[in-house]
């Protein structure tokens, strides 16, 4: 798990995975020492200038890689955000355990950030619509 501050100074524990755990754990082994600042505070990811990343910042970054892909998007973060929330949906999860790796006080926020996939509906079609289910539908 790792606590993750968000918006409105909410703060939340979500479960990360091993290669997260790793990535992360080389980054303060490794790049972050190299960054330090008497003002970095407990911050993890640090700018090259040794101080906190700015409100936006990390999504013109990504927004920049993007564009150098070739494609003209964004809003990149929280598309990667709704993107995976949306693949966690189609794949199983719970969309109460979505809402609260989000860290959406309402549900209804969750509903509105997911896309349903037209792979998902289909699925969730063929399994449980009585017409799909090879009788008549019909009582």
């Amino acid at each position: 798990m790792v606590r993750v501050h968000g918006k409105g100074k909410k703060e939340r524990l979500v479960p990360i995975s091993l290669r997260g755990f790793e990535w992360i754990a080389f980054y303060i082994g490794k790049i972050r020492p190299m960054f330090p600042f008497i003002g970095s505070g407990k911050s993890l990811f640090l700018a090259n200038n040794g101080k906190r990343y700015v409100p936006g910042k990390l999504s013109d970054i990504a927004s920049q890689y993007v564009k150098l892909a070739g494609f003209d998007q964004t809003g990149t973060c929280h598309l990667f955000r709704h993107n995976t929330a949306t693949t966690m949906l189609d794949n199983g999860a719970d969309l109460r355990h979505v809402q609260e790796i989000l860290g959406h006080a309402s549900i209804l926020t969750t509903q509105l950030c997911t896309h349903v996939s037209r792979k998902k509906l289909t699925q969730v079609y063929n399994d449980t619509h009585p017409s799909a289910q090879g009788g008549s539908g019909l009582f």
